[in-house]
């Protein structure tokens, strides 16, 4: 991350007040934040939140990537999109929204489904990559290329009534990569599209990638490298699962 500025605007002390009175937080963090640069993979069910949150806590540049077009079936929960916007590109959907949400925030639009060596390109200069697609090809790209770059990595994945998430931070040795957790995993066609899922589940979960984001960007708190967090919203349970880098990792060996 490049250094913060020296001092917030007045405008920006008013604007995130709530979080400078945080003492996790305080006026550094909230430097950081304002001086970070995220790409956020997909501006679907799960993006949507990422999106919205990161915007709002006043992420300097926002990278969003995502080759689809708003379908009238996608407003059930990915609520960055408006009903105005069907049949238009996803990105610029969410583009338009997170402008009258935070004008101050620089988006970029990427309007197609990145491979591992565009997300390489794009993802260079990044303080992290958050990744809200449903594709396992594109996670395992998105793990390869960050770990190539050495930033972090906050996936999550829903469907149904379910969803997890987990962080990877190249940055430090002793973190696994999500090839360590779920290896050699491939596309079986399930999907929302497919099985279905209850919007809020996907809002949950994007929710709380937002949360870790931030806490990277800013510094503070206990990140959920090495935790798989999930999520059974039939009942609203949540259990964490701990997983260490692998030896035997093919992705992790490449380090």
């Amino acid at each position: 991350m490049t250094q913060p500025p020296e001092e917030l605007t007045d405008h920006q002390l008013l604007r995130y007040s709530r979080h400078i009175l945080l003492p996790q937080v305080d006026i550094v963090g909230q430097q950081r934040i304002v001086n970070s640069r995220v790409l956020v993979l997909g501006a679907g069910g799960l993006g949507s939140p990422i999106l919205l949150y990161l915007a709002a806590a006043g992420v300097g540049e926002l990278l969003i990537a995502d080759g689809d077009r708003v379908d009238e079936t996608n407003l059930q929960r990915q609520i960055v999109h408006r009903t105005r916007a069907v049949g238009d590109k996803k990105t610029s959907s969410a583009r338009a929204t997170l402008a009258e949400l935070n004008p101050d925030v620089k988006v970029t639009e990427i309007d197609s489904h990145l491979d591992e060596a565009s997300m390489l390109a794009w993802a260079r200069g990044c303080d992290a990559v958050v990744i809200g697609t449903d594709s396992f090809s594109s996670r395992y790209a998105a793990n390869r290329a960050c770990m190539a770059l050495g930033i972090p990595l906050i996936s999550g994945a829903a469907i149904g009534l379910s969803g997890q998430l987990s962080v990877f931070d190249f940055r430090r040795e002793d973190s696994p990569c999500y090839s360590c957790l779920f290896p050699d995993g491939q596309d079986d066609d399930v999907s929302c599209a497919t099985a279905g899922v209850l919007g809020p589940v996907v809002g949950v979960v994007g929710s709380v990638q937002a949360v870790e984001t931030l806490k990277i960007l800013a510094q503070f708190g206990d990140p959920l490298v090495g935790t798989l967090l999930t999520l059974d919203a039939t009942d609203m349970s949540w259990q964490r699962f701990q997983f260490k880098r692998q030896p035997d990792c093919p992705v992790c060996q490449q380090r």
